[in-house]
Order: structure tokens, then sequence, then C-alpha cells
């Protein structure tokens, strides 16, 4: 007897391939989930971060802003603010032995260049996962695909070997060869709608980055205390 949905049925009877697609779905599935729900987790505690800038420009000093922020391991303003602060002092003690470097790139140019890239950096650690889910999402499609046209044909040979292709027989191996194209559905949309979701929210925190490291460079070339930011 047929197990709901044939799905007992399409593994037991299923080859080596045909068993392979299925394990290649559902750990693309899982891995997926694990990724969605991971990141989103990650995205919503940096978004708690963002008040902290209110408390950074309202020190007194720049050590004391620093020391405003929380979670300093994983805290991106924290990263940005304190490279900031580390290629300003790196400029200022270079200053007296390659002068004749120094002269083709001037103290605001290498704090624009020292912040985009700490920016750079940060931006690269957002984008850990999405090209897992970019990738399973445009391929497990095909991999159900793959695993419904080979299920039909061994579904075609039993039955021709059988000497028999009545409609009741005919139907239920190949509706559980469509299966296949089901879960490829299943395992794509939700990789597609994370991906999508992930990458908004990460252009959306660097756009954050983009502005506090405009405010950054503000203060170290024009020198304004750090609590003109209130």
């Amino acid at each position: 007897m047929n197990t709901p949905f044939g799905i007992a049925n399409l593994w037991l009877e299923g080859d080596f391939i045909t068993r392979f697609v299925a394990i290649a779905l559902i750990i693309c599935s899982i891995v997926t989930w694990v990724i969605l729900l991971t990141r989103f987790w990650e995205l919503r505690n940096l978004r708690k971060l963002k008040p902290e800038l209110d408390q950074f420009w309202r020190a007194t000093s720049y050590d004391q802003g620093l020391q405003s922020f929380s979670n300093h391991a994983l805290n991106p303003y924290y990263h940005l603010a304190k490279s900031a602060a580390t290629a300003s002092a790196h400029h200022q003690n270079q200053a007296h032995d390659h002068r004749e470097l120094l002269q083709t790139l001037n103290y605001s140019e290498w704090m624009a260049r020292s912040l985009k890239n700490s920016i750079d950096g940060i931006a690269a650690g957002f984008q850990k996962g999405l090209t897992f889910l970019g990738s399973t999402g445009a391929i497990s499609p095909f991999i159900g695909l793959f695993g419904t046209v080979w299920g039909i044909y061994h579904a075609l040979i039993a039955i021709s070997s059988s000497g028999s292709a009545q409609l009741d027989q005919v139907a239920g191996p190949i509706g559980e060869a469509l299966i296949m194209t089901a879960l490829g559905l299943a395992v794509a949309i939700p990789a597609v709608l994370a991906f999508n979701a992930i990458n908004r929210a990460n252009k959306l925190m660097v756009a954050d980055l983009n502005r506090f490291a405009n405010d950054l460079l503000a203060y170290f070339v024009t020198g304004a205390r750090v609590k003109s930011g209130e």
C-alpha cells in the first residue's frame, strides 16, 4: 500500500541516484534554514547596537566613547571607531620618518581610505552564507527536476517490464517522482527569500556604517570634539 504522498515508496523503490538527490536537497534545506535563522539573529542583535552611537558621541573623550560600545568582539561600530583611531595614530607616528611618502597621501585621504578599508572588511563578514543561499536558490529546482526525470524514467522502465500500463499503475510511480520537483522548490523558495532579505539588511547596515564613518572622518580631520555630535 502506498504511503501518503508516496514519499516512502519513492525512497524504497528509488535507486542510488534518486536517494542521493533527495538527500542532497534535504541537506541544502537544513543548511539554508540554519543560515537563515543564524543571520537574522545576528542582524537583529546588530540593530540593537545602533543606539550606542548616541552614547559614543556624547562621551567626553574618544577613549570613553569607545568604552561606551558593548560586545566589542562583534560590534562593527566599535571596530570602525577603533580602526579610525589606529589609522590616525599610525599616520601621526610615521609623519616624521617618511615625509616623502606622506606628501602624496595627506591625513584626510589616509583616514578616508582607512575607514573605507575597514567598512569593506566588515561588509565582507556580512556576506557569509549568502553565496550558499544564492546557489541553493538557483540550482535546487533543477536538482529536483533531475530527480523527477530520473524517477519517471525508472518508473516507465518498471511499467514496461511488467507489460502493463494502466492508469492506476502509471499514476503512482510518476506522482511519486514528481515529489522531487516539489522538494526542489521547497528548498529553493526559502533560500531565495532569505538571500534577498539578508542582502537588503546588509545594505542597510553598511549604509549606517558609512554614515558613521563620515562622522568619524569629520571628527579626525576637523578636530571637533566628540560631544559635538549631540
